[in-house]
């Protein structure tokens, strides 16, 4: 149970960036990410998804491997995120806590669309797979390779 990957966008619109490490505040989210310090809604402060759902996708329609293809965060292995909603858990120092499913929306259609998937198809096949929204309880920084650890 690990952080593969590691990404931030510092504008809406731009390409992520990939890092090896990232330091969160308590409540506000990454530094340098565009969500930094929104309170739109809970669970804006960090997002997460498995680098198994975004292999299975690549494979099941011929793409190749890109694990930043979700826009999400942080990108782990070996461990269901599904099962961390409402649940607290840490990465490395960090403290966080599960809010809700990060489900598909017409942005991921569109961006992972092509010519034989419709946007339709895309959002589809991502519902209860496109990971978890968290937010920070107590903040640090979170390294590649950080182990992920839950007490249930």
């Amino acid at each position: 149970m690990i952080v593969e990957r590691i990404f931030i966008s510092p504008e809406r619109g731009l390409a992520q960036m990939e890092c090896e490490h990232i330091t969160l505040h308590s409540g506000m989210g990454i530094v340098g990410d565009r969500y930094f310090g929104m309170h739109t809604y809970p669970g804006q402060n960090l997002t997460l998804v498995e680098a198994e759902e975004i292999e299975q996708f690549c494979a099941a329609h011929l793409r190749t491997p890109d694990l930043s293809i979700t826009r999400r965060n942080l990108v782990t292995r070996g461990l269901r995120l599904n099962d961390l909603v409402n649940v607290e858990f840490t990465i490395g120092p960090v403290r966080l806590r599960g809010v809700e499913l990060c489900e598909p929306c017409i942005l991921v259609g569109n961006n992972l669309s092509s010519a034989s998937l419709t946007p339709a198809e895309v959002i589809k096949y991502w519902v209860h797979r496109g990971g978890l929204r968290a937010d920070v309880i107590s903040g640090g920084e979170i390294a590649r390779g950080a182990r992920i650890e839950t007490a249930t």
